[in-house]
């Protein structure tokens, strides 16, 4: 018989788990980019315990895993500043990008010594493909030479030459565009496939697919658009083994998977197959045999795993038990793809034609929580003047404990990073740490995220800290109104775009009665002034052009209205940041410290946008948790980190 537990009475907030700071950085690693090569599986492992260093690691069913970069060997690139995109596995070889000096590197899978193939200089890589006919590597650069004078950093397609690399400089294939991505060969190797497009436009709103001629040598002929324009957004094109190009479109308001020269999607649904490309090197779908394509598409702000045949146009949607699942990749019959379920965490996933079935093969959690310690997230639609907008609501949880009757739980309303993004389902500590210690969750997928059509993306054109803003207090209100939170201690937390939602809602409206802003945006015109060349022009469309469109940046800007927020606020800032350079955060702050508001500022030396360090990961978690409960008087279950509130 089994043991029966009597839960303990305990305020909301306070109640002992075993989710714990240490488990998101000692237990927990990032996975990224996962591929399949020759029958092995390769994946990034970004882990915190590590100052958060981006490890190749190599899956081979009958010799298990192994580490392909011994430390102090980190993989990353800074194109675009998101990065991704960074590695390739070919025949023997790894080529990858080194985060130390942004070079590419080749290294033999069976001798960890990597030999460097760019030369010294001021670029950055992505995107890197074989060309075998000509002993080439096809990548995307970003050249930033001209920074100290000014200029924005320019974007090429190139190819080295693996005969003598640094002898011999690059190729340059492709230049004019402001940004390039996703080069991509035909199995001929007598045409190259790739994306571009240019200011205002962010790959979400308008991309080129384009197909350019290659003669024996491989130079660059006639160039010639196919696909996209105004107004069409082109994700991931890709050549099936037979020489026919494949890529996703959003040109009937869901990105569709399409053939070239078909007029009809490939598999007509009201559904994306595709995400907004803020990284490079996403994949959605690939080719699991010479005609039928293996994918992944979100509906109702869930993925499922599906199956297309491009000739007959059959398709169905196949069983698995994930909700979450991106980086697919496909090789003879087999994929592989890194997915996560409402109760089990996103791991490397393999995937056989055959039988159909998947399987696990790196977790990114090594801890054996028990499943009844989570919260299962509960799909929410609610209206805010007239339009429907989607989260996931998780209810407190914790069987260990209950709450004194009558009582309500405080509730964080999450808002995700981009704007252009989206949450899931998918089980992840970072929400599992409050619920399990009392705290209701809502995870807004507010106007303008992605997942529900191109019309629902496009709600926050000129409308950004409006729409959203308006929506993540609708959803705390919605709550309020169905029983399932206390309107007294309804929070508010995001990142970057996230951060400001937070703070314009903090603002703008008297909803929430404390938050937290994790390198969010205090000050419009700033962020339009002064941030990287692949967000530049990114407020164009969701605030308005700059600088004639100035009146609007500073009537949406909360620091031009911090009188108006009257509420605690702690800011989370790394000093490093290049995206939301830590300007935003200090004004905010000063502006607080002046009226007299409690606020705690805490920042980290050595990290840039979003924290990799297991340090920084553990003190922010600990450190928010810490400021809601001396701000709203809750005991701990176990001492904070000990932050400092002024003005409490």
């Amino acid at each position: 018989m089994s043991e029966t537990i009597t839960p303990t009475i305990a305020p909301y907030g306070s109640w002992k788990s075993a989710i714990n700071a240490e488990l998101l950085v000692e237990g927990s690693v990032r996975l990224a980019e996962a591929n399949l090569v020759d029958g092995r599986y390769y994946w990034l492992e970004s882990r915190p315990s590590e100052n958060g260093r981006n490890v190749l690691v190599q899956y081979c069913p009958k010799n298990g895993r192994k580490d392909l970069t011994p430390a102090p060997i980190a993989v990353r690139t800074k194109a675009h500043e998101y990065g991704g995109g960074s590695y390739l596995v070919y025949g023997d070889t790894a080529y990858f990008v080194l985060a130390e000096d942004q070079r590419i590197y080749r290294m033999k899978l069976d001798n960890a010594i990597p030999e460097a193939i760019t030369a010294e200089n001021s670029s950055r890589y992505a995107d890197l493909i074989i060309d075998p006919l000509r002993n080439r590597l096809i990548c995307v650069e970003e050249d930033t030479s001209g920074h100290q004078q000014g200029e924005e950093p320019r974007a090429r397609i190139i190819a080295v030459d693996l005969n003598n690399p640094l002898a011999n400089p690059p190729i340059i294939l492709q230049e004019g565009a402001d940004f390039y991505s996703n080069p991509t060969l035909n199995p001929a190797g007598d045409q190259l496939a790739f994306l571009r497009w240019h200011h205002p436009n962010l790959p979400w709103d308008a991309t080129e697919l384009c197909i350019a001629k290659l003669d024996q040598v491989g130079d660059i002929g006639e160039v010639t658009q196919v696909a996209g324009g105004e107004n069409e957004s082109v994700f991931q094109p890709q050549w099936s083994p037979e020489g026919e190009l494949c890529y996703v479109s959003d040109r009937n308001n869901w990105w569709n998977l399409y053939r070239l020269g078909q007029s009809e999607p490939l598999w007509e649904k009201e559904a994306e197959f595709a995400t907004p490309q803020w990284v490079f090197g996403m994949s959605t779908y690939g080719f699991i045999s010479p005609t039928e394509i293996l994918c992944t598409y979100t509906q109702n702000g869930t993925w499922h795993l599906g199956k297309v045949d491009i000739k007959s146009g059959e398709h169905q949607t196949l069983p698995q038990p994930y909700c979450d699942i991106e980086s697919l990749h496909c090789e003879n019959g087999n994929g592989v793809m890194i997915a996560a379920g409402a109760e089990s965490f996103p791991a490397v996933i393999s995937f056989n034609q055959k039988t159909g079935k998947t399987e696990q093969i790196a977790s990114s959690n090594s801890s054996s929580l028990p499943t009844d310690l989570f919260s299962i997230a509960q799909a929410v639609t609610f209206q805010v003047d007239n339009r429907a907008v989607h989260g996931f609501y998780y209810p407190p949880h914790n069987p260990n404990f209950q709450a004194p009757s009558g009582d309500k739980p405080p509730l964080i309303v999450f808002s995700h990073g981009g704007p252009t993004g989206a949450t899931s389902a998918g089980l992840s500590l970072k929400v599992q740490y409050w619920t399990s210690r009392g705290f209701a969750i809502l995870d807004v997928n507010y106007s303008g995220s992605t997942g529900y059509g191109r019309k629902y993306r496009d709600r926050l054109a000129d409308k950004w800290g409006i729409y959203d803003v308006e929506d993540v207090c609708a959803g705390a209100e919605y709550l309020v109104e169905d029983g399932l939170a206390d309107p007294n201690r309804l929070l508010i937390k995001g990142g970057s775009a996230g951060g400001y939602t937070v703070l314009a809602a903090l603002t703008y409206h008297d909803t929430f009665k404390a938050g937290a802003s994790h390198y969010g945006i205090g000050e419009l015109s700033s962020l339009a002034k002064d941030t990287h060349k692949f967000e530049s022009r990114y407020l164009d469309k969701l605030v308005g052009p700059w600088p004639s469109a100035e009146k609007i940046y500073l009537q949406r800007s909360p620091i031009n209205d911090v009188e108006k927020l009257n509420c605690p606020v702690i800011f989370f800032q790394g000093m490093e940041d290049k995206v939301v350079p830590p300007n935003q955060a200090e004004t905010m702050v000063d502006a607080l410290r002046e009226r007299g508001i409690p606020v705690s500022y805490i920042t980290f030396a050595n990290e840039g946008h979003g924290f990799r360090s297991g340090d920084s990961i553990k003190l922010a978690l600990e450190g928010e948790l810490e400021f809601y409960s001396r701000i709203f008087n809750f005991p701990l279950a176990e001492p904070g980190p000990g932050i400092t509130i002024e003005n409490l």
